[in-house]
């Protein structure tokens, strides 16, 4: 800004130190021409906006001018005392916009936290809260930031899923089918339970032909096994194939276990069954032709084995743990030359541990 000023003061003296040195007659030819470039000016734009430097000039040679000529140029003197205010109010006062003070995003982002982590509370739950925390908030805008950020009222929240998944996960089961096709052409369909806790995953059968009394004869061996490793469960997710009869259901009603079906064509109501689908499928038996039925069990029984204790998992927050790890023993890093690999399957599967 100073700059700019003392460039235009220095570029103003040495034009008039021209002009000391110049005739009369091309003075008044120019003065001439200057006028009608400065009407041409102000018809196509009456009112040029000129910055803080450029008014100074002005204002500073605005003096030199007769007073009967000052009321025809761009600044008069009403102009260099409206210039004056702004300058004293810009220098007293600070501005101040309309309204109620904007909200941070932090705050917005902490009442949306609020809402998505406790689907109960309402915008007077959240107010309150905030007030708890130091934040004074008017309902309006809480309303208005959980609209913008498209959170239903409560009322329309409800629990969500996954929220009903981690509170009870301790407790759930989830069973589903899977199918491979062997070098005949020859569908076999496999059917597995896995635990939501802990990712473990029991092999329950394979077959060329399920039906809805072998998939109740693979509820009771499941039921005999939970029995005898005194293992309780309270709920099974399964979908709505028509293999799972109504005997199905009452095999796990009579252990106490709450049979939860899937709505229709909804494969993330039971994701983590899902999920291991699509593991098994990608580490596995995409990668290796199936011959029969036996074959397809000895594969994913070495599978299976290799899924519960020979690799890390990423379902639990990358816990580095298999289902069947000790959660008790403390791994210390190992030297890379200690180092040995199991292969599994012919080096289909790669497990690492630390040598003996």
């Amino acid at each position: 800004m100073v700059a700019r000023l003392l460039y235009q003061a220095l570029a103003q003296g040495l034009s008039w130190l021209a002009l000391l040195a110049r005739s009369s007659a091309s003075k008044d030819a120019e003065i001439l021409v200057l006028r009608h470039e400065v009407a041409v000016l102000r018809r196509t734009n009456p009112r040029p906006p000129l910055n803080w430097a450029d008014r100074a000039v002005l204002a500073a040679l605005s003096r030199l001018l007769p007073k009967t000529l000052r009321s025809c140029r761009i600044v008069t003197p009403a102009t260099l005392l409206r210039w004056h205010r702004r300058l004293v109010a810009r220098r007293w006062r600070q501005p101040k916009p309309p309204g109620r003070p904007p909200i941070s995003d932090e705050i917005a982002a902490l009442i949306a936290r609020l809402a998505t982590e406790n689907r109960t509370w309402g915008v007077v739950r959240i107010q309150g809260e905030l007030r708890r925390l130091g934040h004074r908030v008017a309902a309006s805008t809480i309303r208005r930031i959980l609209r913008s950020r498209r959170i239903p009222p409560p009322s329309s929240r409800g629990d969500a899923w996954r929220t009903f998944l981690r509170a009870q996960a301790n407790g759930v089961l989830a069973v589903d089918f899977f199918h491979v096709d062997t070098v005949a052409l020859k569908r076999l369909y496999a059917a597995f339970v896995i635990e939501h806790r802990s990712r473990r995953v029991q092999l329950l059968g394979v077959t060329d032909h399920p039906t809805g009394a072998w998939v109740t004869q693979l509820a009771r061996n499941l039921a005999a096994d939970l029995e005898s490793a005194g293992r309780r469960f309270t709920y099974l997710i399964r979908d709505r194939d028509a293999k799972f009869i109504a005997a199905f259901d009452a095999v796990f009603a009579s252990l106490g276990v709450d049979v939860v079906c899937t709505a229709p064509q909804a494969q993330r109501m039971n994701a983590i069954a899902e999920r291991w689908i699509s593991s098994v499928r990608r580490e596995c038996t995409d990668r290796i032709l199936i011959i029969g039925r036996r074959h397809l069990r000895d594969v994913l029984d070495v599978y299976v084995e290799h899924y519960n204790a020979g690799r890390s998992h990423q379902g639990q927050g990358v816990g580095l743990r298999a289902p069947d790890d000790d959660p008790k023993v403390v791994l210390l890093p190992t030297t890379p030359d200690l180092i040995k690999c199991r292969r599994r399957l012919g080096g289909l599967l790669n497990e690492y541990q630390p040598a003996a």
